[in-house]
Formats: C-alpha cells, sequence, structure tokens
C-alpha cells in the first residue's frame, strides 16, 4: 500500500513540474543563422528499411544528414561495425555517409546483403538511421513441367493454374496469346489475385491450344512465360455424334444436354476463412464462382456498411477492394453468388492489425542554459509498441548519466539544463509488424538576441486591410520583444495591434497615418538589438465604373467599360476575360485604356467578360454577361395531318431562338393554283404553340410556310409544306362594296369589288348584276356577266334611286342571295340660285351672311352645302381700287347662313351665293354689297431718330400701312433712362395726322430716351412702335448706335421740320424699373464636322457684352462658356464631336438672367477617307514657299519701283477691295494710299470708303457695326459673315501710333497684302 501510494505521489509532481516548464525555443530556418548555430546532427535523407537492389546495377545506400560542425559518418552490418576501407568495392560519398557498393566492376550483390545502419555524429551528439534491409531483386525461370491437354464438356466450369515462380518482389501475372494479345476476360473468365485463370462455365468458343501464363518482374524489367496450356471443348452434338458412331444400335445410351445448375465457389473454398491486413493498406477480398448461366457476385458487410468513399469493385464485382484500412474496417464480409438456380456464399473474417504510428513523434529542443524542457514519444499500434530510448545511438540505460534528464516511460524531461546536456535522442517504437525510429535532440544554446528581418525593409498594404510587420528574432535565453513607431516614439500597446509569438506586429485594420518607421527592439540577458521597417499605406484600387449587363444583336458592336480609381503610385494592370478565360484571339475584340469593344458580334462572343485590374498589392474585378441575341431560325419538318374539306392540322418545330423568346408565329399560305408564287397572310398563334388548326377554302391548291417571331425581329421562312388541294363548291360569299353612281344624267354605273380567286371555290366564277328603280312598281332586269367589277345602265332619268343586287356564281352553282343596296342615276347641274341674300356686319372684320334654301328638286343631285363668294371692291379711307381677288367659304349641307371672318376695316364689299351639288355649282345669286366700318390702325411703318444734338434729336416716321380707317392724330411719348435702367417721367406728345417728322428739344445732353410711338382714329390707337436714342455730349461725337424700328421700311421721305420746342428739361427723381426689350432671338446656326457658326439677334442696351453656352444635348454636365470678343453677333465654336447633337445659347453679361433660347444642332459625321492630306506633302510645301518667295520678290520690288517715283497696276485692284482696316497708309497724311509719287494726291475714287476726314479711330473695335455706317443697311449672313453697304458718313478721329516716318517695309506690306 505505501509504495502504490508513492507512485501516485511521483506521477502528481511530474504533471506539476510539466505544467511548470518553459517552452522551448524554435530555431527559424534562416540559413545564415543555422550556419553560425552549434548543432547536433539530423538525418535528413536514408534509404528505407526494406531495400530491394537490381543485382545487376551499383548499391547505393543512402544516408544525409546536417549539423554544426558538419557530422562525420559511420556504418553497421548486422549489427556489428562496418568497415568499409577494408573492401574496395565500397565507397563512401564525400561530405555524405552514402555508400556506393560497386555491383558493376565485379561485385555480387548477394555478398551484400544484410542490415545497415548509419550514424551520423558531431561534438553535440549522434543520430541514427533507420535498419536498412538490403536484399538483390530476383526473377527465377519457370521450372520445367509437361502440361497436358484440358478437355473439358461444354458448360463446365475451369480453372488454368499458373503458378509463378517466386520472386523477389513477386511478379505481375497477365494471360496472354501466341501473338501476346491480352486474354479477353468478363463476368465468365477471369483471372483471379492468385494469377490463376478461372471460367465459372466454358463454351465452345474456349477451344485454343495458346493460354500462356506470364509473369513480370519489374525489378529486372523481365518477363518469364509459361509453357502454353490447351484447352478443348466438346459440345454435346458432336459428343453424342461420337459416342454413336462407336456404338451398336440396340446401344440405348447418349451424353446428356448441357444442364444448368446453380453456383458454386471455386475460391475461397469453403463457406469460411480468415483475413488479415494492416493498417493503411489495401484490403482485397476475392470471390469467384462456377455455375450456369454465369452468377453474379455480390458483397455485403455483416453488422455494418462498406465505407462510403474507399470501396470499389474491381474483376466485374468479384473482387472487393477497400483502400486505407483502419481497425473500424474489422469484421465479417460476405460474398454472395446468385444465378437463376440458386446461390452460394462465403464469409471472410477480417482483422486489421497495426504496425507502429505515430501520435506524438518527438521533437527537437533548443534550450537555453537553465531552461527546462520534455521530450514526448508516444506512439500506437495493434498490438501495442514498446517503446525504448537511445541516447546519441546506445541504449539509455548504458548511455553516460546525466543529472538533467529523467526517464519517465514514454517521455524524458530535462530540468535546469547545461551545455554539456546536448544529444541527439532516439525512440524506438516496435512491435510483431515492425517498428518506428525517431532523433530528436536537445541543443543547449547561450546566445545574444539576433534580429533575422533584414534592416530597412519597406511593407506596402493597401488601406483597410492588415499590415504583418515581420521581426525575425533569435536568441537564448529566448527574447523579449517591443514594438516601437517614429523615431522617439512610445511602446505600441493596445486593442489596435497584435503582437505574435514570432516577433511580428499586426495591424489589424491599416489606415493611411499609420504610415511611417517602426522599430522592433529584440532583449534578453546577453545583450539588446534593434531594426526599422517602414510601412506604406495605400488607397485601395477600384473600379468605379463596372461593366454592365448587355443584350446586343447579332453583327453589332458592344463596348463594357472598367473605369478606375488608384493609388497614384501603383501601376494597375488590366485583364480582360471571358467566361474566366483568355479572350479569343481575334482583332474583332478591342482593347482600351477603359473599356472593351466588340465590334461585329457573333453568337460566340455570349458569354461573361470579367475586368481583373492587379496592382503589386491588390486586385479587383467586376463582371458582366453579354447575351446576343437575333431574330430566330426559321421552324423546320411542316407537317399536315388530319386534312378535311375545309380544315387541316398544321404542325412544325421551332428553330433556335437565339437567347430572345419567340413571341409568336407567322403562318402564311400560297394558292399553287391561282396566285402561285404570292404568299398571303393566313393566321399567327403564340410562341408557345406548335401546331393550329387551319380554315381552308374550296377549290385552293394551298402549301403553308411559318415564320417566327421575336423582340429583334422575323424569322427567314420556313421550307413550304406538302401541298393540299381542297375540292370545289359553291361561292360562299357575294362581291362586296357594290355602289350604284351615275357618270352621265342619264345612265347608272354599278361596281363591286370582285371575288378573289380562292374565293371563287370553283371554275367559271361569273356574277348576276340585278337592278329596279326604287318605289317604282317595277320587275328587275337582270344580266349575267363575266368576272369583271363594272356594270353600265343606260336611259336612266336624272338623278333617280335605284336598288342593286349583285350575286356570285361558278360552274357549280350561285352563292348564297345578295343584299341590296340604293343607287342613284347621273346628277346635273343645280337649276335655281339662292334667294333673299342678306348681310348684317357685326364689327370692323365680320359679317354674317343669310340665304335662303333652294327647292331640292331644283337641286338635281346630293346638296352637297352652299358656297358664298366674296371680294373686297375698294378701301374707303383711300378711294383707290385695286385687282379684284374673290373668296370663296363653303357651307357644308343644307344650311342657310353663315360667317364671314377676316375683313378689312372700312372697306365696300361684294358677295353673292350658290347651291352645290356632286356634279357642281348652281346660277349664283344677285351681287349684294355691303361695307365695314373703321378700326384701330396698324404701328407706323417705320420710326427714324437722326440728327442727336446735345439737347435736340429728330424724328421721322411713315404713316401706319393700314390706317384701316381715317387717321386723326398720332400719339409719341418718350422718357429717360439711366444707366443702371432706372426710368423717369413719361411725357406725352399728340401730333397731327399730316405730319411726318418732329424736332424735339430741350433735352438733357448725354442722356438715353425710349418713345413709343403709335397712330389713331376715330376708333382708337393702334400697336406703338418702340425706339431709343441717345442726346450727344460733344458735336463732334455719334453716342450710341441709331437703330431703325422693328419692321421699319427702307425708303421714306428725307424732308424734316421743326415743331414747338419741348420744354420739360427738370430731371425729376427716377424709379427703378426693367429695361424694356432686352432679348436675343433668332438664334441660328451652320454646323459642319468640327465647328459651328453661331449668329443672332439682339435687342437691348447697347455695348452688350455677350457669351456663347453650348454642350451635348441630353447630358447633364455643365454648360460650357465661351467669350464673344466684343459686341459682334456671331461666333464660331471649334473643336466640336463629329456626329454629335448639341445644345447652345446666347446670353449677355451684366443682365441678370438675361439668354437666349436654347437651339440644338447637329455636327456632320466623321468623314472616313484614305485620301492623303496635301497641306502635308513636301511637294506641296517646297511649291508654297516657292510661290511665297516670288510674292516676296515682287513686293520688293514694287517698293523700289515706288522709292523711284513709279506707279503700278496694284492702285486699281486696292480701290477695288479697299478695306480700311488692312489698307496701308500714307505717311504724309494718314490716307490710305494708292502705290505712288510722295506728289500724287489725286482724289479717292467714288465708293471709296475712306472718311471725308481721311482719319482713322484707333479705339473703334473690329467688330463693331458702327464703323459701317448707320446700321440701316448692314446686317450679317447666318453664318455671321457681314453683308451690305459701308457707309462713308461716319467720322473717324485721326489714328494714334500708326504713323512712321519712314517709307513703308516690305514685311508690312505683304502682310497687308495677305
Amino acid at each position: 500500500m505505501m509504495k502504490k501510494k508513492s507512485i501516485s505521489a511521483s506521477k502528481a509532481s511530474l504533471v506539476f513540474f510539466l505544467c511548470q516548464m518553459i517552452s522551448a525555443l524554435d530555431v527559424p530556418l534562416d540559413s545564415k543563422l543555422l550556419e553560425e548555430l552549434l548543432q547536433p546532427p539530423t538525418i535528413t535523407q536514408q534509404s528505407p528499411k526494406d531495400y530491394i537492389v537490381d543485382p545487376r546495377e551499383n548499391i547505393v545506400i543512402q544516408c544525409e544528414a546536417k549539423g554544426k560542425p558538419p557530422p562525420s559518418f559511420s556504418w553497421t552490418r548486422n549489427g556489428t561495425h562496418f568497415d568499409i576501407d577494408k573492401d574496395a568495392q565500397v565507397t563512401m560519398k564525400p561530405n555524405s555517409g552514402t555508400l556506393v557498393i560497386n555491383i558493376m566492376n565485379g561485385g555480387k550483390a548477394e555478398a551484400y546483403e544484410g542490415v545497415y545502419q548509419c550514424t551520423a555524429r558531431n561534438e553535440r551528439g549522434a543520430a541514427i538511421s533507420n535498419n536498412i534491409v538490403i536484399r538483390p531483386s530476383r526473377s527465377p525461370l519457370w521450372t520445367k513441367e509437361r502440361l497436358e491437354p484440358n478437355h473439358v464438356r461444354e458448360g463446365d466450369s475451369l480453372v488454368l493454374h499458373c503458378r509463378p515462380p517466386v520472386g523477389l518482389p513477386p511478379p505481375i501475372i497477365f494471360w496472354m496469346d501466341n501473338a501476346f494479345q491480352r486474354l479477353p476476360q468478363s463476368e465468365r473468365v477471369s483471372q483471379g489475385l492468385n494469377g490463376d485463370l478461372y471460367f465459372s462455365n466454358v463454351q465452345p468458343e474456349d477451344t485454343r491450344e495458346d493460354y500462356i501464363c506470364y509473369a513480370r518482374f519489374n525489378h529486372t524489367q523481365t518477363i518469364q512465360q509459361k509453357q502454353p496450356i490447351s484447352v478443348k471443348v466438346f459440345s454435346m452434338d458432336s459428343l453424342n455424334d461420337t459416342i454413336a458412331a462407336n456404338l451398336s444400335d440396340t446401344d440405348i445410351y447418349g451424353a446428356k444436354p448441357v444442364t444448368e445448375r446453380q453456383p458454386v465457389l471455386l475460391t475461397p473454398t469453403g463457406s469460411t476463412s480468415t483475413k488479415v491486413e494492416l493498417r493503411g493498406n489495401v484490403l482485397l477480398l476475392e470471390c469467384i464462382a462456377a455455375g450456369l448461366p454465369t452468377p453474379v457476385i455480390r458483397w455485403i458487410k455483416e453488422g455494418g456498411e462498406l465505407p462510403a468513399n474507399r470501396t470499389f469493385f474491381e474483376n466485374f464485382k468479384k473482387t472487393l477492394k477497400i483502400i486505407d484500412v483502419s481497425e473500424a474496417d474489422s469484421g465479417n464480409y460476405k460474398c454472395i453468388a446468385r444465378n437463376i438456380l440458386g446461390s452460394a456464399h462465403h464469409v471472410i473474417s477480417v482483422t486489421v492489425k497495426a504496425a507502429p504510428y505515430w501520435i506524438t513523434a518527438p521533437r527537437n529542443l533548443v534550450l537555453s542554459p537553465g531552461e527546462d524542457g520534455t521530450l514526448i514519444c508516444r506512439a500506437n499500434g495493434n498490438p501495442k509498441p514498446d517503446i525504448s530510448w537511445l541516447a546519441n545511438g546506445v541504449p539509455i540505460a548504458i548511455a553516460p548519466e546525466d543529472p538533467s534528464r529523467k526517464v519517465d516511460g514514454d517521455t524524458i524531461i530535462f530540468s535546469h539544463v547545461q551545455e554539456r546536456s546536448s544529444a541527439v535522442y532516439q525512440c524506438n517504437a516496435s512491435n510483431e509488424y515492425g517498428y518506428l525510429l525517431a532523433n530528436a535532440f536537445v541543443n543547449v544554446l547561450a546566445e545574444p538576441p539576433r534580429i533575422l528581418t533584414t534592416a530597412n525593409k519597406l511593407y506596402q498594404v493597401i488601406a483597410d486591410s492588415p499590415a504583418l510587420l515581420d521581426c525575425a528574432y533569435f536568441g537564448s535565453p529566448k527574447p523579449e520583444i517591443e514594438w516601437f513607431k517614429g523615431v522617439k516614439g512610445s511602446i505600441l500597446r493596445g486593442n489596435e495591434y497584435i503582437f505574435h509569438d514570432n516577433g511580428t506586429l499586426e495591424i489589424p485594420v491599416a489606415q493611411k497615418d499609420s504610415t511611417g518607421t517602426y522599430t522592433c527592439v529584440a532583449r534578453n540577458e546577453l545583450g539588446k538589438i534593434q531594426n526599422e521597417v517602414h510601412l506604406e499605406v495605400k488607397d485601395p484600387t477600384m473600379i468605379i465604373k463596372q461593366p454592365e449587363y448587355k443584350v446586343i444583336q447579332r453583327y453589332g458592336q458592344v463596348s463594357f467599360e472598367c473605369i478606375i480609381k488608384h493609388d497614384s503610385t501603383l501601376l494597375p494592370t488590366v485583364i480582360w476575360l471571358k467566361d474566366n478565360d483568355a479572350l479569343p484571339d481575334d482583332e474583332r475584340f478591342l482593347v482600351g485604356k477603359d473599356n472593351l469593344t466588340i465590334m461585329n458580334v457573333t453568337d460566340k462572343d455570349d458569354g461573361t467578360y470579367t475586368c481583373i485590374v492587379n496592382t503589386t498589392l491588390d486586385s479587383v474585378s467586376a463582371s458582366a454577361v453579354l447575351t446576343v441575341v437575333a431574330r430566330p431560325n426559321p421552324p423546320f419538318d411542316l407537317e399536315l395531318t388530319g386534312q378535311l374539306e375545309r380544315s387541316v392540322e398544321l404542325s412544325w418545330i421551332p428553330g433556335d431562338e437565339n437567347n430572345s423568346p419567340i413571341t409568336n408565329f407567322v403562318i402564311e399560305y400560297e394558292d399553287g393554283l391561282h396566285e402561285p408564287g404570292v404568299w398571303h397572310y393566313q393566321t399567327e398563334v403564340p410562341g408557345t404553340q406548335t401546331t393550329v388548326q387551319l380554315k381552308l377554302s374550296p377549290y385552293v391548291n394551298y402549301s403553308f410556310r411559318v415564320i417566327a417571331v421575336n423582340e429583334i425581329g422575323r424569322s427567314q421562312p420556313s421550307e413550304p409544306s406538302e401541298q393540299y388541294l381542297t375540292k370545289s363548291a359553291n361561292p360562299d360569299e357575294n362581291p362586296s362594296n357594290v355602289q350604284g353612281i351615275g357618270s352621265e344624267p342619264d345612265n347608272l354605273v354599278i361596281t363591286w369589288e370582285s371575288l378573289k380567286g380562292f374565293q371563287s371555290n370553283g371554275p367559271g366564277l361569273q356574277y348576276k348584276v340585278s337592278w329596279r328603280q326604287k318605289d317604282v312598281d317595277d320587275e328587275w332586269t337582270s344580266v349575267i356577266v363575266a368576272n369583271v367589277s363594272k356594270y353600265i345602265v343606260s336611259g336612266t332619268p336624272t338623278f333617280v334611286p335605284y336598288e342593286i343586287k349583285v350575286q356570285a356564281l361558278n360552274d357549280l352553282g350561285y352563292a348564297p342571295e345578295p343584299s341590296e343596296v340604293i343607287g342613284h342615276s347621273g346628277e346635273d347641274l343645280p337649276m335655281v340660285a339662292p334667294g333673299n341674300v342678306q348681310v348684317h356686319v357685326i364689327n370692323s372684320t365680320l359679317a354674317k351672311v343669310h340665304w335662303d334654301p333652294v327647292p331640292l328638286k331644283t337641286v338635281r343631285g346630293h346638296l352637297q352645302g352652299y358656297k358664298v363668294y366674296y371680294w373686297k371692291v375698294q378701301s374707303l379711307s383711300r378711294r383707290s381700287r385695286r385687282h379684284v381677288e374673290k373668296k370663296i367659304l363653303t357651307f357644308k349641307g343644307n344650311k342657310t347662313f353663315g360667317m364671314l371672318p377676316g375683313l378689312e376695316p372700312y372697306s365696300s364689299y361684294k358677295l353673292n351665293v350658290r347651291v352645290v351639288n356632286g356634279k357642281g355649282e348652281g346660277p349664283a345669286s344677285p351681287d349684294k354689297v355691303f361695307k365695314t366700318p373703321e378700326g384701330v390702325p396698324s404701328s407706323p411703318s417705320f420710326l427714324k431718330i437722326t440728327n442727336p444734338t446735345l439737347d435736340s434729336l429728330t424724328l421721322e416716321w411713315g404713316s401706319p400701312t393700314h390706317p384701316n380707317g381715317v387717321l386723326i392724330s398720332y400719339i409719341l411719348k418718350f422718357q429717360p433712362i439711366n444707366n443702371t435702367h432706372e426710368l423717369g417721367p413719361l411725357v406725352e406728345i399728340r401730333i397731327p395726322a399730316n405730319e411726318s417728322s418732329l424736332i424735339l428739344k430741350n433735352l438733357n445732353y448725354s442722356t438715353r430716351y425710349k418713345f413709343y410711338f403709335n397712330a389713331q382714329t376715330s376708333v382708337g390707337s393702334g400697336s406703338q412702335i418702340t425706339e431709343e436714342a441717345v442726346t450727344i455730349m460733344d458735336e463732334g461725337k455719334m453716342a450710341g448706335i441709331l437703330r431703325p424700328a422693328v419692321g421699319a421700311g427702307t425708303g421714306y421721305s428725307e424732308t424734316l421740320f421743326a415743331t414747338s420746342p419741348v420744354t420739360h428739361t427738370v430731371r425729376p427723381t427716377f424709379y427703378k424699373v426693367q429695361p424694356l426689350y432686352p432679348r436675343i432671338r433668332n438664334v441660328t446656326t451652320a454646323a459642319a464636322e468640327t465647328y459651328a457658326n453661331i449668329s443672332w439677334e439682339y435687342e437691348g442696351p447697347d455695348h452688350a457684352n455677350f457669351y456663347v453656352e453650348y454642350g451635348v444635348a441630353g447630358s447633364k454636365e455643365d454648360w460650357k462658356k465661351e467669350i464673344v470678343n466684343g459686341s459682334r453677333s456671331f461666333f464660331v465654336l471649334k473643336g466640336l464631336t463629329p456626329g454629335t447633337a448639341y445644345k447652345v445659347r446666347v446670353g449677355a453679361e451684366g443682365l441678370s438672367g438675361f439668354r437666349s433660347s436654347e437651339d440644338v444642332f447637329e455636327t456632320g459625321p466623321a468623314m472616313a477617307s484614305r485620301q492623303v492630306d496635301i497641306a502635308t506633302q513636301g511637294w506641296f510645301i517646297g511649291l508654297m514657299c516657292a510661290v511665297a518667295l516670288l510674292i516676296l520678290i515682287l513686293l520688293i520690288v514694287c517698293f523700289i519701283r515706288r522709292n523711284k517715283g513709279g506707279k503700278y497696276p496694284v492702285k486699281e485692284k486696292e480701290d477695288a477691295h479697299a478695306d480700311p482696316e488692312i489698307q496701308p497708309m500714307k505717311e504724309d497724311d494718314g490716307t490710305f494710299g494708292e502705290y505712288s509719287d510722295a506728289e500724287d494726291h489725286k482724289p479717292l475714287k467714288k465708293g471709296s470708303r475712306t472718311p471725308s476726314d481721311r482719319t482713322v479711330k484707333k479705339e473703334d473695335s473690329d467688330d463693331s457695326l458702327v464703323d459701317y455706317g448707320e446700321g440701316v443697311n448692314g446686317q450679317f449672313n447666318e453664318d455671321g459673315s457681314f453683308i451690305g453697304q459701308y457707309s462713308g458718313k461716319k467720322e473717324k478721329e485721326p489714328a494714334e501710333g500708326n504713323e512712321s516716318s519712314e517709307a513703308p517695309s516690305p514685311v508690312n506690306a505683304m502682310n497687308s497684302f495677305v
């Protein structure tokens, strides 16, 4: 009892000790570190335990090991030292323990059979290899034997034995014939695991004399052959014939026919057997049975299921194969052989044993002096293996003692180790089925810290992803690791960091502010070391516009976008995949910077397209599906069934819908009898239907075709169906649209729409036409006519009703009785005019006319209505006659009054009324005269303001185009406007009607005025016309642009006269109002391929600064803005994209919210041309240079001749093309000079545009209209070019800075010429 207590206490203390132990060091696999540290030997490579060698080749027994210092090697053979120096055939490789036994130079492999073991040793310990059993392979010959032929009765079983010679390793068996062809095997004939050939039952075709068993020895690459075996199968019929020939007629004997029999197992024999297999091996169980019919084999496991994923059946289910068996696979396996007569079975009891296998193999220990550690060696097997320890290859019981070491079964415990405790320990686990041997060293080291990570290593990561900063280290004792950020940063702590045991610092979610320098410090009691690494956090790569799902028609073009955003320091690469594979090598696939374009899409382009963006740090992808659609393929296999006289059933098979569902099928028919080659619409059915019952007409030779329809369009028609001719019958219907209308007063024209060919229902189509006068007791008059559509009845009274009917008939009979229609014989012109015509004038532009209706009998036709003819005789205000233009108003039906709109005021009119029927108009009523009263006048035809002075303006106007009465006066209103568009008080003046001009005096100087002008009659005031003008600051200057009145005429009298002066000179307080009529209108565009000319009309304050805004039509992008130079009203937009729709509008700076309405235009399409640009050709450039040089020489000559007093014809050319902006100036007086002598001062030719005082105003804008006259005749074309006459009335100031004391330079002259 005391002993048991002692053992229990010992185990408890051991468990407590193991829990308190310090974990061993891990030595990093750093090549430089491993070269420097002392380390016991470690076996790295060795030959297999059971090593079968080829006796014809050298024997190589491997043994490689590493250690510091490098280990030395020695060998034992069969348990004793193997002195390789004494055997000339044996050598050891340099710096290695591998033995090479030279067999090829006279040695024999059999002499070197045995058990070998290698030992690798240095000053820190010794490691040993496994026991390596060397055996040469053997492939012995077959023993000589005499083989008797096998005579077998048909249906019996047969076994051909192979019995190969025993080889090492065992041979592979197979059966062949003399031609080296494998013998066919089946459920009936198969080879067993032992190599024998089994016949469940023999057949006559099994007869042959060359059944040969072959044994292949893989190690020696040799094949041994057994003597051929002969098999003769006798059938029952032949056997009975042989017996009958050898017996007398009195003998009653005969072989029994082939009889069926139930299964019998050929192998294994008996009802039970046993099988032992080792864990991890392949279990093979076999059952082969005889019987007729051939039995079928089935396998079961008693009390369980066969392993699902490890069970296989081979050799026609005669062999059960279970791979990687374990103890759980032990049990009874039953094979059952069955045919129609019965069954047989055999039970195999399987026991799975196990050679030793590791549970915990011992691992190397690296300890610091004074530390503790353990070596654990745990293995299992069946039976359970024995564990034994060795130290440096010697059983630990006889090894040198170590006070720090204690062995406890499968564990060695080390405590307070010292450097002399370093050694290599071997653990051996063995049972009857094998052994395991493992080396594990204990290496006691005292080392200061070392950091193995490269100094100043740069780490780059993507934002929001983990960052792992390495600090691989080693030291003994194990160093402590600390991390710092920055040069003088504090130690890193907290949940935002993870510190791994191997020294790695992990930042789980790195941000941009995580970028910086990090310092790793390793320290133990022997020293301290540090290392810096750098972290850069990059922006993630993103696909900001992913490819989208596309549906495209066949032969179209499709584009997938893949627009990315990435860190500026990373270089992305974009790869496109189709269905996770590379794009087809096809020129139709165009990969751009941000997109993939597929030209001329075909069906095979259907699939998933993926854009993959890779950088050195991350990768993103996006996919989209491309569906290629097209019109469906035509249906096929049309079939007619259920043929009846008036119906048939049509069926078909749809063609491929090409990714767009078929919505419906259209059925068409051809009438081969009446209209061959013409297809007509019959009906249509939904896309889910493939049969239809069709209604038929008699006497038609039908053939049908089907057209499939989807969203893309219609398929090609199918092939026509077979033809089907229906029988003839009476017509089913009569002609339609029967009418009776007379073409003359004494006839009746009967018309109808003829039946179509298939409507005739038979041959001999004709029509029976019948008619009689309505409301008269007459008989029907009938005629039968051929297949026409008109019949004329002559001698009828004028416009009387008739009853009409038309009936179809053919050779088989009449159609049903037709319905009657009412027609009329021909019309004649009406006989009388409307009477009692009265006119009631409502106002100056509207009158109402009345008349009495005419008797219906006198109309002599269908009454269509009345026409009122009216015309203006003269204007009562002007008393001048003009060309009479009659107007006509038609009033339909039996109406007796009507309104006459649009009359001119103060005018005399006439009118008459006529009745209308289908033939024409009747006589006119007597003319009726009426007059319209006065109305308000139209606006004055123009308002012109001239001769501005310091305090006066002259107004001229034209009378209204339409006075609409007697003018009694004009009303003039005006008011001043200041610079902020504030209006002053309104002044009104009444002017006699016979005046056409007015001088306003006592106005404020340099002030803008707005004028409102209209005319009056006794009825009231007409519409007004407006204008603005400015009084001047200086008598020598004109201020503002005097604009013509809207709609003003160009011809008016120049006679001016003064009226009494205006005396309203007090400047009142101004009040804020919006300026009147500031607007931009009539914006027009003339677009080319890459530019557009924009022009507009402006009404508003002068000196407006314009701008043009434009953008792509339908786009949400901001407007692009271009400033217009000066106050011109045109601008050229350049750099536009061909074939693109643009929106444009024009605005004025300084006028809040003031801009034109939008206009839309489209640039011309890009013109794809292969023509060479002539401007880039060398010959053209050379030619232009030569021309320019010639012009320069001519100009120099002209200049020289001019200085010498000569005069040249260029003067007349400049007179014809004079332009004040580009004319060279004479240096003496600044005039627009001619090329002449200094003494030549002839006056300018008539029509010259130079002002009379020969001066040019420098500050005037090149684009200003002021320079071109008074603005009356000048205007712009739609393309912005200026047209019209220059006026010489505008004076200009002298030029400043344009004068020169020298003669003009040839270069300046050339510039002006160009």
